[in-house]
């Protein structure tokens, strides 16, 4: 367990430095530049933000890592709506991944949102670094990733309860917050505020 940094809700004097920490650490990563800025920006005035799991990891003075949450809703096969979280963007700077810092984030804000009453949360991942914190296919639960054909390759979709038996007897849909969606032109628009750097399409890249 590393003693060298310390977990904190993030400020709207943050803005900024964490805006400029998730461009760093997401671009040319799943596409070309990223989008995740942006998201995060938008998400922060959005109703399903959740303020109070909004949080920075912080390393001599300096912000290194964030991670949010909003609110998200299972449509349950049986008709009701199923209020769980999801989560993210959430990140390490560059030069700190793969150190152990993320997991410590991670575990912190899962803690949180335990004790706010969180019953289960789904999320879009790798089962490599997210099984290490108790997520395991959301599949596994019965639940379904919205508009993804049978048969399509869900491994992406990752779940975990906080409160166990939270899903017992629960299958049924879970669709991203609108949130997450946003215009490209206007993540253009918006990364202009940032110092220039170069959008490269690489190996690996999903979109």
């Amino acid at each position: 367990m590393k003693n060298d940094c310390i977990i904190r809700l993030e400020t709207s004097k943050d803005h900024t430095e964490v805006e400029h920490l998730v461009r760093e650490s997401f671009w040319n990563v799943y596409r070309p530049g990223c989008l995740e800025h942006y998201v995060l920006y938008c998400l922060r005035d959005d109703p399903a933000f959740v303020p109070e799991l909004d949080f920075v990891m912080e390393k001599d003075g300096v912000i290194i890592g964030q991670n949010i949450f909003m609110r998200a809703a299972i449509a349950a096969d049986d008709g009701r709506s199923i209020p769980i979280l999801t989560m993210g963007p959430i990140c390490i700077a560059n030069e700190l991944k793969r150190q152990g810092y993320g997991k410590i984030l991670l575990d912190y804000s899962l803690e949180q949102a335990t004790q706010l009453g969180c019953g289960a949360l789904c999320f879009e991942g790798n089962i490599g670094f997210y099984g290490h914190s108790g997520f395991t296919y959301a599949r596994s639960f019965g639940i379904r990733y919205h508009d993804l054909p049978e048969g399509a390759d869900d491994s992406f979709f990752l779940c975990r309860e906080l409160i166990g038996g939270y899903l017992h007897g629960i299958t049924g849909v879970y669709r991203t917050p609108a949130g997450y969606y946003v215009d490209a032109g206007d993540v253009d628009r918006f990364d202009r505020n940032f110092p220039p750097r170069e959008k490269q399409r690489l190996p690996g890249q999903i979109f």
